[in-house]
């Protein structure tokens, strides 16, 4: 058996089951599947919760009574070791698909399809889950049940796609070697742009991204900020938004990171901290430090990075600067008068 076979069949049957469980059977499925000292982290207004009851009430019970019927829809599945503490880890990364019949946070129910776009982690210790990371793209849901929190985006939102090669589901093992490849491109990546960071410097040389990107890299941002393609429309529309108009830049690390074949992943709580000066969002500034919790997911082609999905919890990041978007929302499309 390869070295991750027995990690992700726990997985999968795990996700197995939750595609099958109701709002009445979640809270069982989840302690069937997961540690006694179960460890689940969400986006905002989920945030961190312990054990299976408090995860099902908080998050899952409520999105499948909104949601109905829905599916996980797969783009990547990849297995490895954490390099930062050595767990084993699966990750998961697509959308959930289904039904939006009955409000949600606050959005007004369509009675249509949506994607819910996703990424999952989950380290699996001794037979069952004991810790997941989930990060959903919830601006990118609101959009699509016709309510923009934000100004426009410098990118374009979509429903985004997998792999250009369709070759993510890694549900047999990947050479060892190659994923180490991914890994250290990946890890060079990090490492160019924490020295830029730490020099102090806002805007960044098309060269530093060269080194380690193909010139016509996707980059797959969050709904409130898009996706941009090529190195010129990704600096033009994201990084330089991002660093010319942030400021006080730190990056705290990581809390799962690893590879497997032609792909990467890591997550942190939190990645980053920094502080708006004013124009990224196309909001003002507020001299306000907050913390930045982000997901990345990378493809390899040959010795470059060709595709970049990134989930970043953009709601509580201005959530700590005194913008409830969701309770904004609520108040505007369902005012209570």
């Amino acid at each position: 058996m390869s070295k991750y076979q027995e990690t992700k069949r726990i997985v999968r049957e795990y996700f197995e089951a939750m595609e099958n469980a109701s709002p009445e059977t979640v809270a069982s499925v989840l302690k069937e599947h997961t540690g006694e000292n179960y460890l689940w982290r969400g986006v905002y207004p989920f945030r961190e919760q312990e054990g299976a009851d408090a995860a099902a009430d908080v998050f899952w019970k409520p999105l499948m009574q909104s949601i109905k019927h829905i599916q996980r829809r797969q783009d990547i599945f990849i297995g490895g070791t954490n390099e930062i503490s050595g767990e084993e880890w699966v990750m998961s990364m697509g959308h959930f698909m289904g039904l939006f019949d009955e409000d949600w946070l606050g959005i007004r129910r369509t009675g249509k399809m949506v994607s819910l776009r996703y990424a999952e982690f989950s380290c699996v210790e001794n037979g069952k889950i004991t810790q997941t990371g989930i990060f959903i793209d919830i601006i990118g849901l609101m959009l699509q049940a016709g309510v923009n929190p934000l100004p426009p985006s410098t990118g374009q939102y979509f429903v985004y796609p997998g792999p250009r090669n369709h070759d993510g589901l890694l549900f047999e093992d990947a050479p060892e070697e190659e994923g180490v490849k991914t890994l250290a491109l990946v890890n060079k990546m990090i490492d160019d742009l924490s020295a830029l960071n730490d020099s102090g410097a806002m805007g960044c040389p098309p060269e530093v991204l060269e080194k380690s990107w193909d010139k016509n890299m996707i980059w797959y941002g969050p709904a409130g900020i898009g996706a941009s393609y090529t190195i010129p429309r990704y600096q033009m529309q994201h990084q330089l938004p991002f660093r010319n108009n942030l400021d006080g830049k730190k990056f705290n690390g990581h809390v799962c990171r690893f590879a497997e074949g032609d792909f990467a992943c890591f997550f942190g709580w939190p990645n980053l901290t920094n502080m708006p000066i004013g124009g990224f969002l196309g909001l003002p500034g507020g001299k306000l430090s907050a913390d930045m919790q982000v997901v990345d997911v990378y493809c390899r082609v040959d010795d470059k990075l060709s595709e970049n999905w990134v989930l970043i919890d953009l709601p509580f990041w201005l959530n700590q600067q005194g913008l409830d978007i969701f309770e904004r929302t609520a108040q505007i499309t369902n005012p209570n008068l």
